[in-house]
């Protein structure tokens, strides 16, 4: 404001260049602050004077500024439009303020018109039209403005180059802008760049052999260099050169920057390498809300809920706040542990973000209110989600199955149809799964056949293990053995083992031996079968099969998995217990 406390006294600039330096000065830190309220102070300031209807140049300072500062185009178009006289600058200016502005195709409307205007466009213009053009996916309108670039004869130019590479890339045409590259007698690093980016969006394994011969020609690689090559050896896990990188990034000074090192440690967290991933995030100077999520996600994935929530309250003292994305890793995790008391704290933040949130956010609110045993909540947090897609709805159907709920589940499933959401395979076996929870041995048929009919969904593995899990819980093994033998693939290790399942509780010694001898065919090594087979021998005090089946673990080496749970015993206190 001291610019314009400045301004209220009548202006003492005798000479008209000392005045629009003055004046341009202004307004070139409006817009590089984004200030519209002073620069619009200003612009009100100097229509008073008769120096800005005699100035080109401060009117395009003035269009500057408010492509810069508005959050929409209107404003500098109208104040291009009412402009008597534009040059070249005028017109580069509106078509990379468009841009700017996420507004491309009417970018390439205003090159189109300067050209029939009879207005030669510059390099500035044609880098700001290529951009548009990237942004729209045409291709074709691409080449058309790079013939311009080569009539004009600024082919030469790296700026232009990499616009077009870039057009190319993103609009899917990698090997031709490959070719253009190795064809380019000058590139920069932002060319290597661009390329690069390229691999990335192509996921191809030519990336690593790529970064090594640019190493090769010695072009020194820029903070946006490590952050895409330590993203793409994260996507295609290619460990030991994730490595080579790091200490090359060591040596480079780039270290410190915050998108390359939330690169580096999602490298580490890609290739199951938490405790460096862990090692690089503590060692980073700077961390902002991307840093804390990918590790709070990257604990989350490798198994360690409880340091992922660690990590979400260390990063709420340290005054970042939480965006959607922390949420729903918190939500995940709370989810997890059963963590009822911090997944409520979790919700407070989300009611605190209001419409800024989309809907995986509520599907993993649900989720974590129904894995918690919580339905009341679970089901209030369903019915103020905005917009409810079939992964909501196949959300809560499964939360109520889970908890025993199986008649709410069903009347949920019914109530979807009602509101024309389509199921997807999925909330059909949730639906089985509810049934067979349930004993509802008749709905589940219907439901089952009604997969191909009404929903057009084949029935797959799963839907085939509910049936025989729901036939079998009520004591119908002959039923579901030929229902096992009538499916029209071969039947998967689970499909037995759940046959098998049922054959120890009710005692059907023939059935579960033909349910082991082919689940064993598909798989010796899985110890599930020999723990139920030994079971059931065991249930009819058969003690010399309960000995042949460890006899036969121990000749396949096979060995018991021990099973985990999680027990919150205090405040913010997670167990975790090992079940043998």
């Amino acid at each position: 404001m001291r610019h314009l406390r400045r301004l209220r006294a009548p202006p003492t600039l005798s000479d008209h260049a000392d005045a629009e330096h003055h004046y341009s000065q202004i307004l070139q830190r409006c817009a590089h602050t984004s200030n519209l309220l002073l620069g619009s102070s200003i612009h009100a300031h100097i229509l008073k004077l008769p120096l800005l209807t005699s100035s080109l140049f401060l009117q395009n300072h003035l269009l500057n500024m408010y492509f810069k500062s508005s959050p929409s185009p209107s404003l500098p178009l109208q104040l291009f439009d009412e402009m008597p006289h534009r040059n070249i600058v005028s017109w580069s200016a509106s078509i990379a303020g468009l841009v700017q502005l996420h507004y491309p195709d009417h970018a390439l409307l205003l090159f189109a018109q300067m050209r029939r205007a009879g207005i030669i466009p510059n390099e500035f213009t044609l880098v700001s039209t290529l951009n548009a053009s990237s942004l729209t996916d045409n291709a074709a309108q691409s080449y058309r403005i790079y013939a311009h670039v080569i009539k004009l004869g600024f082919q030469s130019n790296l700026f232009l180059l990499n616009a077009f590479l870039t057009a190319l890339i993103r609009s899917g045409r990698f090997d031709e802008a490959v070719e253009l590259f190795e064809k380019s007698n000058e590139k920069d690093v932002v060319s290597w760049n661009s390329i690069i980016s390229g691999f990335l969006q192509v996921e191809s394994s030519e990336l690593w052999a790529f970064w090594c011969r640019m190493n090769q020609e010695e072009v020194i690689p820029d903070e946006f260099s490590f952050s895409s090559i330590l993203a793409g050896l994260a996507k295609v896990s290619i460990f030991m050169a994730g490595i080579q990188v790091h200490g090359q990034l060591v040596k480079s000074g780039f270290g410190d920057d915050v998108c390359v090192g939330n690169a580096l440690a999602d490298m580490y967290l890609k290739n199951q390498a938490l405790v460096d991933a862990l090692k690089v995030f503590d060692e980073m100077p700077q961390r902002d809300v991307v840093s804390w999520t990918e590790m709070a996600s990257g604990c989350l994935l490798s198994g360690q809920p409880s340091k992922a929530l660690d990590l979400i309250r260390r990063m709420k003292s340290a005054g970042i706040m939480p965006n959607k994305f922390t949420l729903a890793t918190m939500f995940n995790a709370c989810a997890n542990l059963s963590s009822l008391e911090e997944g409520k704290k979790g919700h407070g933040f989300r009611i605190k973000l209001g419409v800024n949130v989309d809907e995986c956010v509520d599907n993993a609110l649900v989720d974590m209110y129904a894995k918690c045993g919580s339905m009341d909540c679970a089901w209030r947090a369903f019915q103020l989600m905005r917009d409810r897609s079939v992964i909501s709805w196949t959300t809560m159907i499964m939360g109520f199955a889970l908890n025993g709920l199986a008649c709410e589940a069903l009347k949920a499933f019914d109530e979807m149809i009602l509101e024309r959401v389509r199921p997807n395979h999925i909330t059909l076996t949730c639906v089985l799964y509810a049934c067979c929870q349930g004993g509802y041995i008749d709905e589940g048929l219907k439901y089952f056949e009604a997969m191909e009919c009404e929903h057009c969904i084949a029935p797959g593995e799963d839907h085939y293990v509910c049936i025989v899990d729901l036939l079998s819980r009520a004591g119908r093994i002959a039923e579901a053995e030929a229902f096992i033998r009538s499916a029209p693939f071969k039947p998967s290790v689970r499909v037995w083992q759940t046959l098998l399942g049922a054959c120890r509780v009710y005692g059907d010694i023939d059935t579960g031996e033909r349910a082991a001898k082919a689940a064993l065919a598909l798989d010796k090594n899985d110890p599930s079968t020999y723990l139920l087979l030994s079971n059931m021998f065991a249930n009819s005090s058969n003690w010399d099969g309960v000995s042949r089946v460890r006899e036969l673990m121990e000749n396949w080496q096979v060995k018991k998995i021990p099973g985990w749970s999680w027990i919150e015993v205090a405040k913010d206190d997670n167990h975790r217990l090992k079940v043998i």
